[in-house]
Formats: structure tokens, sequence, C-alpha cells
């Protein structure tokens, strides 16, 4: 018996918001009907496919397997149909960028006008997270990562090389005086990134520097958010390495030990081989590598 396809739909989006009352507002669909719907396809199946619970839905052994190849159904269809309705004289339709929110909010989002100007029939939506979202499962479309592309089969293209700024703010400097060299920070607070997913790999190298291997400092506060860094130092709470990205966001804050031997953030552009040929990734990259050159400059 051949499944359903409307049934596949509603078992998906079950799934993935763990109940059919969500799954529901995502269909526009009744609870009752989005039930019925998962009833007829365990029928059909004749395995359950969801064990239910009174705080929601977990997905069964059968139901996992099921999940997983659905997934990649849908998300190779949304890619595909995206591809399909791209215009072939401009670039248009929807395009998903995901980066760090470090970089996403301090140096991208201020450049999307420029971008959607010059591409107003392109639709972007930004999502900025530190972990990296998973571009085969669309997720996202493209990707622009602070590390090189961890995931296989991802087209990438090294498009900048950063450094880092020590920053702290002039109320705080004429309070606790400014370090003269890496052993001073001993007697400084540090502000670090306190995350067991970090955006950059060597984010937290200030609390390091100058120390014995093994024994990097406490940070005085630790923060998942290199915008929230960038806030804290601002108010005076203490001294921050923060990535020379944020660059016109920095001028009001002073530098710090600029001789620091400090490690090199790499930056790349990724997107999925099946993205290959779409003029909105295309334009995009283009524009992203422009953006970039004239930063640098």
């Amino acid at each position: 018996m051949p499944l359903d396809w409307d049934k596949l739909r509603v078992f998906h989006a079950v799934a993935e918001a763990g109940s059919f009352t969500h799954a529901g507002e995502t269909l526009n669909l009744s609870q009752s009907a989005v039930s019925r719907q998962i009833q007829a396809l365990e029928e059909a199946l004749q395995v359950p496919l969801f064990h239910r619970h009174a705080r929601g839905l977990i997905l069964t052994e059968a139901g996992e397997n099921l999940y997983r190849t659905v997934r990649e159904v849908f998300a190779k269809l949304a890619m595909t149909e995206a591809l399909l309705t791209e215009s072939r004289e401009r670039p248009a339709g929807r395009l998903k960028v995901t980066t760090t929110t470090g970089f996403g909010a301090t140096w991208l989002a201020p450049r999307l006008k420029r971008f959607l100007d010059m591409y107003p029939e392109v639709t972007l939506t930004l999502l900025l997270d530190d972990a990296d979202l998973d571009l085969a499962m669309r997720e996202a479309d493209v990707a622009i990562r602070m590390h090189p592309p961890r995931q296989p089969d991802l087209i990438q293209r090294h498009v900048a090389t950063f450094g880092y700024k020590v920053c702290g703010s002039a109320e705080y400097l004429k309070r606790a005086g400014i370090p003269q060299r890496a052993e001073d920070l001993d007697a400084h607070r540090l502000i670090i990134y306190g995350d067991y997913r970090p955006p950059i790999e060597s984010v937290n190298w200030l609390s390091e520097t100058g120390r014995r291997p093994g024994t990097p400092r406490r940070g005085a506060v630790e923060v998942n958010s290199l915008p929230a860094m960038l806030l804290a130092v601002r108010s005076g709470l203490g001294l921050a390495a923060l990535p020379d990205y944020m660059g016109p966001e920095l001028d009001d804050l002073i530098q710090v030990l600029p001789d620091l031997k400090a490690p090199r953030i790499e930056a790349y552009f990724v997107y999925p081989e099946e993205m290959r040929h779409s003029k909105r990734v295309a334009v995009f990259r283009d524009f992203l590598v422009a953006e970039l050159a004239a930063f640098g400059s």
C-alpha cells in the first residue's frame, strides 16, 4: 500500500512540533483532524509512531526511523522547489542565511539594506545561532562560519581573516589601570564567552595568554553572546577580547595590549552542492566578498 503524502506531511509537522495542537497551528488544521491523520497513518503502517504523554508526544523507534527519511525527503523537496521557482531573469525568492550572533548582529545585519536595495526580489531570513545549523537538512540555505566547515559535502569559500582587540571602557581603565603585559591581566576582571558551543574555537584565548598551560584565568562574567560581551565592556565591567569585525562598535572603547599575539579567525561561506546554481546564492556570495574586501581595505 503506497504511503499517503498528505499523511506524511502531517506526520512531519507533528514530529517537528511535538504535539498535535502545535502541528495543527502550522498546518491550519484542527487538533482532531491532525490526530485522525496520524491514527490513519499508524493503522496503514500497523505500527505506533508516537508515545502519547500528558506533556506531549515522543517518537517511537518506528517513528524515529520514518522521521529521519521524511525529514530528508521534505528538505530536498523544499530545496528543489526553491530552485525551480527562482526567476530566470533576476535572483528572486527566499534565502535563509545563518551565521554567529556576533558576526550577524554587528557586521552583517547593518549591511543587508544595500543587498536588498540591489536585489529587491530576494527575501532574506537571517538565522543567528552560535551552533552550526544543518545545511543538508535545509535548516538554512547558506552559512557564514568562523571555522572551516565540519559538515561533509559542502561547497566552501574562504572569505576573510579577522583578528581580536582587547578592549575596555575609559571608566574601567581609569579605575583598574592599563595592563602593560599579558601577566597584568591577572589583576583585571575579564569578560569571557561561557558556553560549551563557542562560535569561535579561540574565543577565550585571553584567559590563557600569559599563564602556564592548563591554568586559565577565571572570568568575572561568562556570557554566551559576543554582542552582550561588548555591552558589558561598555558598561565598565571589565576587559574582553572582541573580534575586530565589530568595527565601529569598538570605536568608543580603548584598546589595550595591542602587541599581544592573538589567534586569527578564519571565515568561510558555505552552502550545499544542490544550491550551486542558485542565483540568490551567487549574488549573496559576491555581495559578501565585496563587502568584506571593502571592510578590510
